[in-house]
């Protein structure tokens, strides 16, 4: 096996790795070449957590992605017919992209580009930095071959972002979003060259032609970060946070409210579905200080469809029935808080760890994750087996909610009380006179 397979497995999940192995068998059957690509190998070789999945095949995408979910049950999330790329949500939360290997030729910055298919070495020179120019194949009489045409391996052994072409940011100006992205997401520097680039582009103001629906996506994905306030501290340093909205400048850029946001964000799981989830609250936080007129301006340049304005404007209206039920004083068992929360939207557990001013709604919340969930993640499968029922059935998930009630409610085993060591009595001192016998 190759070492970069070993890798590989050994930084995906059990589900992850199940979905990789659901894309080969399917590209098997179609006789497509397959890669993984992107952002998966660019955080695999930089010793990242891998969140999503980036395939690319030297074939149709849509045609593929389509036999995958008619097997797998894997939900279609979106499709571009232009780019020729197809986003999977399988079974267990796994995200996955499927593109086709293309050659992508622009005529002004921002512009439609033309997209012809290509050979995977086309595709990957065609790129935005040189990290994200890796591919690892998945074929069979070359599966674990390596390709990094734009030596990506040693910019990233450096720790440096590189842009692949001299014009990339004129291309695409919605590079100069990610490139802050990255730069906090990874730790990396900027190399030199690139940003004079930066700066030629900014010059130019390329960033004007960047599309509302491009601002959007990328606000989706600065939400779901680790460290989205120093994100948004390198976007306004570059002067770009007024594409958003002309409010998100100075004073009104929320960035304390945001690190604070990101403090609560850290201790819910990470789980994609959770990160996903962020969204609604991260843009309460960020508009926080915004006139409503300023919240409609962002509204407008971001090309926010209504499930994501509702999402983040009807969360607080959303967020007071829970709230209620973490205040009420008939909550008295640790099991109760628990299957309350373990119910909750992520999103509206978010809100309320920032928003609520409620003390037994904080205690509630910090108890959860930092008490009641570990253990219930500490049950073993052999205790998990003792359960009675068939899993899936109503008697099993009965019996299930009891047994963790039980667990969560019972008292701790007392310790044995050590009694004090008994103390050796003292030693009569009787003083003896000179001179007697």
């Amino acid at each position: 096996m190759s070492d970069y397979i070993y890798m590989l497995e050994s930084h995906l999940n059990p589900d992850q790795n199940r979905a990789v192995a659901e894309v080969q068998t399917e590209a098997g059957h179609a006789n497509v070449n397959l890669f993984l690509t992107g952002g998966a190998m660019r955080d695999m070789l930089g010793g990242f957590r891998i969140r999503d999945l980036d395939f690319v095949i030297e074939g149709n995408p849509l045609k593929l992605a389509k036999a995958i979910c008619e097997r797998t049950g894997a939900k279609l999330l979106s499709s571009d017919e232009h780019r020729k790329s197809a986003e999977l949500l399988f079974p267990s939360g796994v995200t996955a992209e499927i593109a086709m290997s293309k050659q992508v030729k622009y005529g002004r910055a921002g512009s439609r580009p033309q997209v012809t298919p290509a050979t995977i070495q086309d595709d990957l020179r065609c790129r935005d930095f040189t990290c994200n120019a890796i591919a690892l194949s998945l074929n069979k009489a070359s599966r674990g071959l390596l390709m990094d045409p734009m030596n990506g391996l040693a910019d990233m052994e450096r720790r440096e972002l590189r842009s692949i072409s001299t014009y990339g940011f004129y291309d695409d100006p919605s590079r100069l979003l990610r490139l802050a992205r990255l730069q906090i997401r990874l730790g990396y520097a900027v190399e030199e060259r690139t940003q004079m680039q930066v700066a030629n582009a900014r010059e130019a103001e390329v960033e004007k032609s960047i599309a509302g629906k491009m601002l959007g996506e990328e606000l989706h994905r600065i939400s779901a970060e680790d460290q989205p306030s120093e994100i948004l501290k390198v976007l306004e340093a570059y002067g770009l946070m007024s594409l958003f909205s002309p409010g998100l400048a100075g004073d009104k850029l929320n960035l304390a409210g945001v690190s604070k946001f990101e403090k609560m964000a850290r201790l819910l799981p990470d789980e994609e579905i959770i990160r996903k989830a962020r969204f609604g609250p991260f843009l309460y936080v960020l508009t926080e200080k915004l006139s409503p007129k300023e919240r409609s301006a962002l509204v407008k340049a971001t090309e926010m469809p209504k499930a994501d304005v509702d999402a983040w404007q009807k969360l607080e209206a959303r967020s007071k029935k829970l709230e209620s039920a973490l205040k009420s004083a008939r909550i008295r068992k640790a099991s109760q808080v628990y299957h309350l929360v373990a119910a909750a939207a992520p999103d509206e557990i978010l809100f309320l760890m920032y928003h609520s001013g409620a003390k037994p709604v904080q205690e509630r919340l910090k108890n959860y994750f930092q008490k009641f969930l570990p253990l219930i993640q500490e049950i073993t499968p052999e205790e998990w087996a003792t359960v009675e029922g068939k899993p899936g059935t109503p008697k099993y998930q009965k019996a299930r909610t009891e047994f963790m009630s039980h667990r969560l409610d019972r008292r701790p085993p007392k310790k044995p009380e050590v009694l004090p060591e008994a103390v050796p009595a003292p030693v009569e001192v009787v003083a003896v006179r000179r001179g007697a016998r």
